[in-house]
C-alpha cells in the first residue's frame, strides 16, 4: 500500500537542521594580502608534472594517455569498445589496484574482451611473481627448494577455480567480496538453450485471431550484444563455489508462498461504483486492517462530511483523494486466500485518470470490474461516455482473460433478481463482443458498503432466494493463476523512482520476465547505463531473490538516478531489450469519430510509458479473422478495421515483440482524450 513521493519535488533543505552548517557557504572575518597569498598559489611553470604525478600516485588516477593509445592502436569498433569499457571496470572491481593499469587494458584486449580469461590471466601473473619472491628468500636464506613445483601447481588450480578473488594486501591474503564469474552466471542467470528455442504467440487483442507477422528485429546500436561464442563456451567458472546461485525458481517459488500461486488483481470500474468502498472492507473482513485503524478512519471522514467513505480510506491514503472522494492513482495492497497470494491494485474510475488505470491494468492477470446496481448509475456508466465499457475494452486488449464482475450497491434495490438478470443481459453481451469468454466471466451480487457476500457467502433472506453463487473471495480463489515467464531474460518496467535513505535509489515495478537476485548487475534501457542490485524488497519485506509475477523495490548502486524515468526497462546484460523510435505494429481500430490518417498524431501507452507519437505509414488492412491483407496502402483507417501501421515516437522506448514477451508487446493508442485504439508490436524497425 506503499506510495511514493516523486524525487524531483524533494525537499532537501529539511534534512538539515538550523545549527547544522555543514554543506554551507561561511564568510571569512579576516583577509589575505596579495603578497601573501602568492605564496600560497601553484605555479605549474615551476613543477609542470611532479604535481600531477603526485595526484596520480595518491589517489590512484589511472593514465589516460597511456589508455587511449592502447586502445586507439587496436582500432576498435563502437560495438568494441564498450565491451572493452565493460571489461575493463569488472577486471577493476576485481583486482583493484594490485595489478598496474597498463597490464589490465594490455591483458583485456589480448582476452579478446573476456572478463574470465583476463581475470584468470592476471591472477596467474601475480602468483608467478608472488612465487619468484619467495623463491629469491628461500635461496638467499639457504632453505631447500623442495615444494616448489608442487606450491606453484596449487596456486594454478586456484587461480583456475576462483572461488573468491584473492589479493595480497600487506603480505596478507585478503577477500574482495566480489564474485568472479559475474558474466556467465550474473549477468545471465538463465537457461540460453531454453531461450533460443523461441516461443509461439499466444491470444491476440480483441477480436485479433490473425497469424502473427514475423519480422528480424534490427538491434539498436548502443546496445552490446554478447557473441555467441562466448555464450554457449562452457567455462570453468561455473564450476565455482561461490558464483551466482543458480536457483530453480519455480520450485523455490512454491515453497516462498507456501505452495501459494501468485495472482495480480486490478479493481476497474465506472467513477462511484463503490471500487475502494468495496475492497477497504474486503481487507477489513479479511484482517488486512485491524480495528483501531478502521475506527480512525470512521471518525476522520465522519469529521470530514464523509462517513460512507471509511472503507474505501483504506485504499486511497493520500490526502487529494480523500478530500475530492475519488480515487486518482493506483493503490497497492496485498491479501491471502485459501490458494492464492494476491496482489491487488486499485485503479481510478474518473475519465481523468485513464492513464493511472492503463498502468495498472498492464501489470494485472486478472481484473474485477465494478458496476453501480443503482437505477441510472449503470446506465450512465455503461452507455457512451461511461467508462464501464472503456475499461472492459482496455483490460482484454492489455491481455486480461479472466473477469469477475462485482454488482455493487445491491442492497439499494433490495437485491431484486430483476435487476440482476438485466445487468447481467446487458453487460454480458459487450463482453462477449470484447473478447471474453462466458466460460471467463462470472457475476456476483455484492454490497460493498454492509459487506454482503464478500468474505462469506451472504445470509439476507432476499439473496439467498434466487441466488446460490460464490462470495467475491470464492471467486478471486477461483481464478486460475497465468503462466510466469521465469525462464525467459530478466526484465522489469519502472512505475516510480524515489531516493533510498541510505546510498543508492529504489526503483518499483513488475517483473515481466525472468528472476534478479541481490548483487547481480542489470542494464537500463534506453539510457544504456548498467548498476548493480543492493537490495530487493517484495510487499516492503527484504528478499534475496524475486522472479516474474513480482512487484518488487529495488535498491540500485553504481548510476545516477537523474538518468532513470518512469518506464525505463531494467534487463539482464547478455539479452538487453530492444530500443527504437519506429516501428510496426498489428492494431484494432475502436469507436473514433474522425477517421485515422498518415501523419495523425496520438499518444502512446505502453507498460508504465505514455509518450506522444505520431503514426508514421498505414501499411495495409488485414482481415480480422484470417489475418489477410484486403487492402494496401489504404489512405485512412475507420471504425472496427484491423490494420498494419507503422509508428514513430519523439524519444527512444525499450520494447519487445509481442510473438517473444507477450507482457512486453502490446500497447494502447489514445487521442483527444479517448482510447481509439489497441495493438501489438511485430517488427521494430529503429
Amino acid at each position: 500500500m506503499a506510495r511514493h513521493r516523486n524525487v524531483r519535488g524533494y525537499n532537501y533543505n529539511e534534512d538539515f537542521e538550523e545549527d547544522d552548517l555543514y554543506g554551507q557557504s561561511v564568510e571569512d572575518d579576516y583577509c589575505i594580502s596579495p603578497s601573501t597569498a602568492a605564496q600560497f598559489i601553484y605555479s605549474r611553470r615551476d613543477n609542470p608534472s611532479g604535481f600531477a604525478e603526485t595526484l596520480d600516485e595518491e589517489y590512484g588516477h589511472e593514465d589516460t594517455q597511456q589508455s587511449n593509445y592502447n586502445i586507439s592502436s587496436h582500432q576498435l569498433t563502437g560495438s568494441e569498445k564498450a565491451k572493452f569499457d565493460s571489461c575493463l571496470e569488472r577486471v577493476r572491481e576485481v583486482l583493484g589496484e594490485s595489478v598496474p593499469e597498463k597490464v589490465m587494458i594490455e591483458t583485456v584486449l589480448d582476452t579478446k574482451f573476456d572478463v574470465q580469461q583476463a581475470l584468470d590471466s592476471l591472477l596467474l601473473r601475480n602468483n608467478k611473481q608472488n612465487m619468484k619472491t619467495k623463491n629469491e628468500e628461500t635461496v638467499i636464506g639457504g632453505k631447500s627448494m623442495k615444494g616448489k613445483e608442487k606450491d606453484f601447481q596449487t596456486t594454478r588450480i586456484e587461480s583456475d577455480v576462483p572461488k573468491v578473488t584473492k589479493m595480497t594486501v600487506s603480505g596478507k591474503k585478503q577477500s574482495t567480496g566480489f564474485e568472479v564469474p559475474c558474466v556467465n552466471t550474473e549477468e545471465n542467470g538463465l537457461n540460453t538453450s531454453t531461450l533460443q528455442k523461441g516461443h509461439s504467440a499466444g491470444d491476440a487483442i480483441v477480436n485479433l485471431g490473425v497469424a502473427e507477422i514475423l519480422a528480424k528485429p534490427i538491434l539498436p546500436p548502443q546496445t552490446v550484444q554478447a557473441s555467441e561464442e562466448q555464450t554457449m563456451a562452457p567455462t570453468p567458472v561455473k564450476k565455482a563455489g561461490k558464483t551466482k546461485q543458480q536457483i530453480d525458481v519455480k520450485a523455490e517459488l512454491e515453497k516462498r508462498q507456501g505452495g501459494k500461486h501468485l495472482l495480480n488483481l486490478v479493481v476497474i470500474g465506472h467513477v462511484d461504483a463503490g471500487k475502494s468502498t468495496l475492497m477497504g472492507h474486503l481487507l477489513y473482513l479479511l484482517g488486512n486492517v485491524n480495528k483501531r485503524t478502521m475506527h480512525k478512519y470512521e471518525q476522520e471522514s465522519k469529521k470530514a462530511g464523509k462517513a460512507s467513505f471509511a472503507y474505501a480510506w483504506v485504499l486511497d491514503e493520500t490526502g487529494e483523494e480523500r478530500e475530492r472522494g475519488v480515487t486518482m492513482d493506483v493503490g497497492m495492497t496485498k491479501f491471502e486466500t485459501k490458494t492464492k497470494v494476491i496482489t491487488l491494485m486499485d485503479a481510478p474510475g474518473h475519465k481523468d485518470f485513464i492513464p493511472n488505470m492503463i498502468t495498472g491494468a498492464a501489470q494485472a492477470d486478472v481484473a474485477i470490474l465494478v458496476v453501480d446496481a443503482s437505477r441510472g448509475e449503470f446506465e450512465a456508466g455503461f452507455e457512451t461516455g461511461g467508462q464501464t465499457r472503456e475499461h472492459g475494452l482496455l483490460v482484454r486488449s492489455l491481455g486480461v482473460t479472466q473477469l469477475a464482475v462485482a454488482v455493487n450497491k445491491m442492497d439499494q434495490v433490495n437485491w431484486q433478481q430483476e435487476r440482476f438478470l438485466e445487468i447481467i443481459g446487458k453487460l454480458g453481451q459487450f463482453l462477449r463482443q470484447a473478447g471474453f469468454k462466458e466460460s471467463d466471466v462470472a457475476f456476483i451480487p455484492t454490497s460493498g458498503l454492509g459487506g454482503e457476500n464478500l468474505v462469506t457467502r451472504s445470509q439476507s433472506s432476499e439473496l439467498t432466494k434466487w441466488y446460490e453463487g460464490k462470495c467475491l473471495l470464492e471467486q478471486i480463489d477461483s481464478f486460475k493463476p497465468p503462466q510466469r515467464s521465469v525462464d525467459k531474460p530478466f526484465r522489469l518496467c519502472v512505475s516510480d523512482v524515489f531516493k533510498d535513505q541510505g546510498s543508492g535509489f529504489c526503483v518499483t515495478g513488475k517483473i515481466e520476465a525472468g528472476y534478479v537476485q541481490v548483487g547481480e548487475r542489470l542494464l537500463t534501457m534506453p539510457p544504456n547505463e548498467t548498476c548493480s542490485v543492493k537490495g530487493i524488497a517484495l510487499h516492503d519485506e527484504p528478499v534475496d531473490w524475486a522472479a516474474a509475477g513480482d512487484h518488487v523495490s529495488l535498491t540500485l548502486t553504481g548510476m545516477d538516478i537523474i538518468k532513470i524515468n518512469v518506464g525505463c526497462i531494467f534487463c539482464c546484460l547478455k539479452e538487453p531489450i530492444k530500443v527504437c523510435t519506429r516501428f510496426r505494429a498489428r492494431i484494432l481500430i475502436f469507436n473514433i469519430e474522425i477517421p485515422i490518417t498518415k501523419g495523425f498524431p496520438v499518444l502512446l501507452h505502453y507498460q508504465t510509458v505514455s509518450q506522444p507519437a505520431t503514426i508514421r505509414r498505414l501499411l495495409s488492412v488485414l482481415h480480422k479473422s484470417t489475418g489477410e491483407v484486403t487492402k494496401k496502402k489504404p489512405k485512412y483507417l475507420s471504425k472496427g478495421q484491423n490494420a498494419l501501421i507503422e509508428l514513430q515516437t519523439q524519444r527512444p522506448i525499450a520494447l519487445e515483440l509481442y510473438k517473444d514477451f507477450k507482457e512486453l508487446g502490446r500497447f494502447m493508442l489514445r487521442y483527444s482524450g479517448s482510447t481509439i485504439a489497441a495493438g501489438v508490436v511485430t517488427e521494430i524497425k529503429e
